[in-house]
């Protein structure tokens, strides 16, 4: 396998997915198969509204917006008129942890990980949003805050590419530590509402915690759950050996044996379901991408886009 993008990522690579971002938005007008229409429990508010000036009613006008003091105290109908957000905050969330240091087919989760991040990225930069994000491994969190400028898109990528360069199989694995639920913390304390926060993670060791966090998030932000996993949770392959490896412990397994290929299959399947249930739970929109195909492509796909398209 080439490490070139699919292993490790670098600043050109995230900094030219801006072309291939175009045409893509999280809170546009979205066709049937979109990730945020059908039977998703929350969907993402958009921008919000800011409040402009009193003026006499017209014809026409929404009647929800009559501001009934004024119009009792000038004794005409007045209405509140309302003028979009220019610039919404945004957090890109991308998880660089040792459980995302894995990949059976095409790429590493890590990487597609780190494509997706600058993708959302690019597509906030694109609507005229702030961006801002939270990058993190087993021990590190790092943390850019939102501002409308292609150079803080730029400072983003660059922390997303040194903590994907630190990854090595000789690191140890923290999966356990709760680092998952302590990056939710401090998104709950940077984005105090009115936010978009889209995280990208394979979610290993989310819980309950992590789902009341998650829920707490999405009570006053957007937010959206990416869920990067590999192939190999859906289908363990029924011959030959498969070598796995966390830190510096090597197992190569005989999956043509049923008793080692069933359990493997088990606990890889039962563990993703687990994890998408609780997303799900969570009333969060999720939308889950493979190490198997371009990340571009599976985002294009499920935002309901087409090759070509424009806003």
């Amino acid at each position: 396998m080439s490490t070139d993008g699919l292993v490790y990522v670098s600043l050109g690579q995230l900094m030219a997915l801006q072309f291939q971002a175009r045409g893509l938005s999280f809170v546009a007008r979205q066709p049937q198969g979109s990730i945020l229409a059908g039977n998703h429990a929350s969907r993402l508010r958009g921008r919000g509204l800011n409040f402009d000036e009193l003026r006499r009613y017209q014809p026409g006008d929404d009647l929800r917006h009559l501001d009934w003091r004024a119009s009792l105290r000038t004794g005409k109908p007045v209405i509140r008129t309302f003028t979009e957000e220019r610039d919404r905050p945004a957090l890109i969330v991308v998880d660089q942890r040792m459980s995302m240091f894995f990949g059976s087919v095409r790429s590493f989760k890590s990487a597609v990980a780190a494509e997706l991040g600058a993708l959302a990225a690019w597509m906030v930069f694109n609507a005229g949003d702030r961006v801002g994000g939270v990058v993190f491994n087993d021990e590190r969190i790092d943390s850019v805050a939102p501002l409308r400028s292609r150079k803080r898109v730029e400072i983003l990528c660059s922390r997303i590419v040194e903590q994907n360069a630190a990854l090595n199989a000789s690191n140890p694995d923290h999966e356990a530590d709760g680092q998952l639920d302590k990056v939710l913390q401090q998104c709950l304390a940077l984005a105090g509402h009115d936010h978009l926060i889209c995280i990208v993670s394979d979610f290993a060791g989310a819980g309950d915690r992590t789902l009341q966090l998650m829920r707490q998030l999405s009570a006053h932000n957007d937010v959206i759950a990416l869920q990067v996993y590999d192939p190999l949770a859906l289908n363990v392959p029924d011959s030959g050996h498969l070598m796995v490896t966390q830190g510096q412990l090597q197992v190569e397994l005989a999956v043509q044996k049923r008793q080692v290929r069933q359990p493997l299959g088990d606990f890889l399947g039962g563990r993703l379901k687990d994890v998408a249930s609780l997303l799900r739970r969570s009333q969060v929109p999720l939308l889950m991408v493979s190490t198997a195909l371009p990340a571009v492509d599976q985002l294009r796909d499920e935002l309901g886009r087409r090759n070509g398209a424009r806003r």
